[in-house]
């Protein structure tokens, strides 16, 4: 029967092909294969076991071998080559590329596996050129970049070109970022090397075809394919560049608004956090810090006297109390800005075709861009950075960067404006990356931006949603975004918590959305000014529950920097689908309304008005507890949820270490030198493991210089005896040790005996909440060995 499953397919796909490409000849190169057709050249390279790449040079076009997304270099794989009359074939461990002579046809396998094929390949349309494949009917499809169409994406045609969307809520075609990306649920990517403007067209004729399309460029794709979901990710964050470490105090609280009109404001919103004991590690200075009026400013880019007579000073008093500054900047300079005459005079900006400024109205004001992909565009907007960065601002936030408006008749130094327009904030990101690399080398940098491309994440970039509506619908797709946006190796997308548009005053979906916001990457409550952004200026129940998640934010600090060193060694987002965790059920394959934080936390956003209880799928591959009241639910069940107003559904893994901190007002006094670790024991688990990873939180190639910790905890369960193992591995804090309070879930009975290390020690029983908690000492570079015997 299989067989015959793949002669169909296999027919199905050689009468749908380009009868007018003929093959000519070939040959094999150190990395690939060169195959010369009648109108061309086909270049196809391995770059390693799990990931290829195929270039169509058409004739009369020069291959350029420029990425602006991939860093990855070929590899040695010792693949394979063969050949017969009819055909010949390149194979590595994992992907094979068999070519059929005539008629001729490209196809692309998985461990033997059928996964796509050139359907026309490329074709030459009028103004435009495409790409097309083949896909099989079954397949579900995501990427794309940041969308609200559902999680799968098949049957849109997708167009490819940076806008923001404000006020989206349910639905949102077009967003701040559009990648050239596509995943199957056949566990592979395609992701298309190129440029300028387009579509990716996911089978809306539902004729089994996908099509990349764009005004001009390269023909050049990557296939990269996994062993699982993860292994997907992984490979292709090793293609495009994995994001470094952020600073720890990004993973804190956010005090921001569309905006803080003055010093005398932005010191009066800290000091009301400060009296309230709500933590705090950042302000955002929204365009107020660089002209009073909304309109008519913008590209001023130097401190507002006026508002801000002190500025230095209160970004040093804000640093003294652990509150770090960030800076809007946007890349437009209107020509009624203090920067005009400098950036016309030194030619930075975009140019007309007789060199002239590119000049234009939007929403701010006549404006121009800055020419970001020129060197001396770069040098001087870095100079505008490092000059904020001497004033004590410590982030950059880039907004606007799709650019927002970008007519198609400016010119940069890289192309006209619809051949660079995509890749705008990417560069920008670049540039404020590499500019630290050089002049503050051993400091991470915070870049929060709107819009980018794919390999963004490598420069740092922090993404966010954009202007979302203040609604439940506008919440409602905020998962779907984060999740597919993980998938394609932005692991930091959020959003606005509560909300940006609209003077809609809802209090419960205020803290819903910030009681999400606890399992995101970000936690950053912003919007108008309508509304109140910041939980100290709600009303005092509104205040007091925002108050709850945003301290829980703080203790589970050393869990989500942990999320953070994974992401930056391995690419693993730290929002995950669910059927991350249950590959072969389909039927999460379209789910978006639950995810995993990490491994151990099962979420649940409350996306619903005055809801009472909620359907809840466990994943079978665990039992589950609930992280507030211990209860126990089996896995592979789905079972009703009563709710309440004081938490969203929060369930951890069975077998889970999860470390929490004691309670900080900023991550300045942030320390794991006593910490709580919790363990779900679930005797089905006979062993589990876990990790922490610890650096001083700052400092740049913390990593690569080995200036850091690592803990490992490891248990095993048989014969009624439960062996908890801790261990260090210090790097950067010799001769310390840690104090843990070790609180052991779901423990029904009282201990026969307890040892640490050999020896009896005293632990405390809580028959109530069933929870045994033990402390003790962990010592640098040693082991603690718990033995419970029940």
């Amino acid at each position: 029967m299989k067989k015959i499953v793949f002669f169909l397919l296999f027919t199905t796909y050689i009468f749908s092909q380009n009868k007018n490409r003929e093959y000519l000849n070939h040959e094999w190169t150190k990395n690939g294969l060169n195959i010369e057709v009648s109108d061309g050249e086909y270049k196809i390279t391995i770059l390693n076991n799990s990931t290829i790449e195929t270039s169509f040079i058409p004739k009369n076009e020069k291959y350029n071998p420029i990425s602006h997304s991939v860093i990855l270099k070929p590899e040695n794989t010792h693949s394979k080559v063969s050949e017969s009359q009819e055909s010949f074939e390149l194979t590595t461990k994992n992907i094979q590329i068999q070519v059929h002579k005539s008629p001729f046809q490209i196809f692309y396998y998985n461990n033997k596996q059928l996964i796509l094929s050139e359907k026309n390949g490329y074709i030459k349309k009028d103004s435009v050129e495409t790409l097309d494949f083949n896909l099989t009917s079954d397949e579900i499809l995501y990427g794309g970049g940041a969308r609200v169409l559902g999680m799968n994406r098949r049957g849109n045609r997708l167009q490819l070109y940076n806008r923001a969307h404000y006020g989206y809520e349910s639905k949102s075609e077009l967003m701040n970022f559009t990648l050239p990306i596509v995943i199957s649920s056949k566990k592979y990517m395609v992701h298309f090397d190129n440029a300028p403007i387009g579509y990716l067209d996911l089978d809306s004729q539902k004729n089994n075809t996908l099509t990349y399309e764009a005004i001009s460029g390269k023909k050049t794709y990557q296939i990269i394919v996994g062993d699982n979901w993860e292994d997907l990710i992984s490979n292709y964050t090793l293609l495009t560049g994995r994001q470094p470490l952020p600073p720890r105090w990004a993973l804190g609280n956010f005090s921001s608004r569309f905006g803080y009109h003055s010093e005398t404001e932005a010191k009066k919103v800290i000091q009301k956090f400060k009296d309230e004991k709500i933590p705090v590690d950042a302000i955002i200075l929204d365009l107020y810090w660089f002209g009073k009026e909304i309109k008519g400013t913008m590209g001023n880019l130097e401190v507002f006297r006026d508002s801000f007579p002190n500025f230095e000073k209160m970004v040093s008093d804000f640093h003294k109390r652990g509150i770090k500054t960030i800076t809007v900047t946007e890349p437009f300079i209107l020509t009624t800005s203090k920067k005009w005459e400098e950036t016309k005079n030194k030619n930075i900006l975009t140019i007309n075709s007789d060199g002239s400024p590119a000049i234009w109205d939007f929403y701010f004001g006549n404006t121009s861009l800055i020419d970001v992909f020129k060197p001396e565009g770069k040098e001087w907007f870095w100079n505008i950075y490092k000059d904020l960065h001497h004033k004590g601002i410590v982030g950059i936030w880039g907004d606007l960067g799709e650019p927002e408006v970008f007519p198609s008749y400016a010119n940069t130094i890289a192309g006209k404006a619809d051949e660079v327009h995509n890749i705008y904030g990417h560069e920008w990101a670049k540039l404020i990356y590499e500019g630290y690399q050089k002049d503050f080398p051993n400091e991470r940098p915070f870049i929060l931006m709107r819009a980018g491309a794919a390999g963004s994440q490598r420069y740092g970039m922090i993404p966010w949603s954009g202007d979302v509506n203040r609604t439940w619908g506008g919440l409602s797709g905020q998962t779907e975004i984060a999740l597919q946006m993980g998938m394609q190796g932005l692991a930091y997308m959020h959003s606005d918590l509560g909300g940006f548009a609209g003077a809609n005053l809802d209090d419960e979906l205020y803290i819903r959305w910030l009681q999400y916001g606890v399992f995101n990457p970000i936690f950053r409550p912003h919007a108008q000014e309508d509304v109140p952004s910041e939980p100290v200026f709600r009303s005092d129940k509104t205040k007091n529950l925002a108050k709850q998640a945003i301290e829980l934010r703080y203790q589970l600090l050393p869990y989500n920097y942990n999320l953070a060193f994974e992401n930056t060694q391995t690419g693993k987002p730290l929002m995950r689908p669910l059927f991350f965790e249950e590959e072969d059920n389909t039927s999460l394959l379209t789910k978006s309304d639950g995810y995993l934080w990490g491994n151990d936390f099962l979420i649940y956003p409350i996306i619903e008005a005055s809801q009472k209880t909620k359907d809840i799928y466990f994943p079978k591959t665990a039992n589950w507890y609930d992280f507030y009241t211990g209860k126990k639910y089996e896995g592979g069940t789905t079972q009703t949820v009563e709710l309440n107003e004081n938490n969203i559904p929060t369930f951890v893994r069975g077998g889970s270490f999860i470390p929490m901190a004691k309670l900080v007002q900023t991550t300045n006094d942030y320390s794991l030198n006593q910490f709580d670790l919790h363990f779900y024991f679930d005797d089905t688990m006979k062993g589990s493991s876990g990790k922490l990873f610890n650096d001083n939180g700052n400092s740049a190639n913390t990593i690569e210089n080995r200036e850091f910790e690592k803990i490992t905890f490891r248990s095993k369960f048989k014969e009624e005896k439960l062996d908890i193992k801790l261990e260090s591995d210090y790097e950067f804090i010799p001769n310390t040790s840690k104090e843990i309070s070790l609180k052991i879930h779901a423990i029904f009975k009282k201990p026969k005996s307890l040892r640490i290390n050999g020896k009896k020690a005293k632990y405390k029983w809580n028959s109530t909440l069933d929870i045994l908690e033990i402390r003790t000492k962990l010592k640098h570079d040693k082991k603690v060995q718990i033995e419970i015997q029940f």
